[in-house]
């Protein structure tokens, strides 16, 4: 089963990164005030660059003058199951140690999206 992991980015601005692995990498989005934990709360994700792979064990500090300088630490990780995908859309059930539940994920346009727990998912 894939994986995902959100990290606690304290960079120039505290936000949490929230990646699923997908097609041999980390798909990666910055979300400014983190994934919500309860269901009718929507949060703005930013598509940024594909992260290897073996950046989802990553824990540390990120050197100054390197691209998101600062420090990295795991706040939650697991597994997901991609429940669909479709343009625009994306469907999946976090199992992790904080998220549980069903997940969407709405593309609204350039790289932002919208990531929100779904109703009724545990």
């Amino acid at each position: 089963m894939p994986r995902f992991v959100i990290h606690k980015h304290k960079a120039t601005h505290l936000h949490f990164d929230f990646r699923l692995e997908m097609e041999r990498v980390l798909k990666s989005w910055a979300v400014p005030k983190g994934v919500p934990e309860e269901a009718g709360i929507k949060r703005l994700a930013v598509a940024v660059e594909d992260h290897p792979l073996d950046y989802i064990d990553f824990e540390g500090i990120i050197p100054e003058g390197q691209y998101g300088a600062g420090m990295v630490e795991i706040w939650d990780d697991g597994n997901y199951e991609l429940e669909s995908m479709e343009k625009g859309k994306m469907v999946f059930n976090l199992n992790g140690k904080k998220l549980k539940g069903r997940y969407a994920m709405i593309h609204t346009g350039e790289k932002n999206w919208l990531i929100f727990k779904l109703k009724g998912a545990g």
